[in-house]
């Protein structure tokens, strides 16, 4: 049986960070000719982690994280799901409620973060800096 999308993610995510059962609090990735890469830890549970992945641009001296989005992985589950996703133009969630789930923005969030995360893997991200501690 094919994987499934939230699979994918998972394993291209584990490319790009290491062992998803760890993940530290925070991580900087380069690429020549790219803006730099994010990752923070958000929160963790027994069940799941919930990081923060986003480009930065600086603009009028501030650092504009576009896009942002945030992404919960289950790694006893070896799967993980977009949740938000921001940029200049907006604001978008898969769970607006704790009771309501938007499946376009699910299906739409999922299919940009598999192919955003393909594209960093490809343009050669490489682990410049970050924090190993644990939140």
């Amino acid at each position: 049986m094919a994987p499934t999308i939230n699979e994918r993610i998972f394993k291209k995510l584990e490319r790009v960070i290491g062992d998803l059962s760890h993940v530290p609090a925070y991580m900087k990735f380069k690429a020549h000719g790219f803006m730099d890469l994010s990752i923070d830890k958000l929160y963790g549970d027994e069940e799941s982690v919930t990081i923060a992945l986003s480009h930065y641009f600086k603009q009028n001296g501030d650092m504009v994280p576009d896009p942002d989005m945030e992404v919960r992985i289950y790694p006893e589950m070896k799967m993980a799901e977009a949740l938000t996703y921001q940029d200049s133009f907006g604001y978008q969630q898969v769970y607006p409620t704790s009771d309501q789930v938007n499946l376009k923005a699910k299906k739409d969030l999922n299919v940009f973060l598999n192919q955003w995360l393909s594209n960093i893997i490809e343009q050669g991200f490489e682990r410049s800096g970050g924090k190993d501690d644990e939140l």
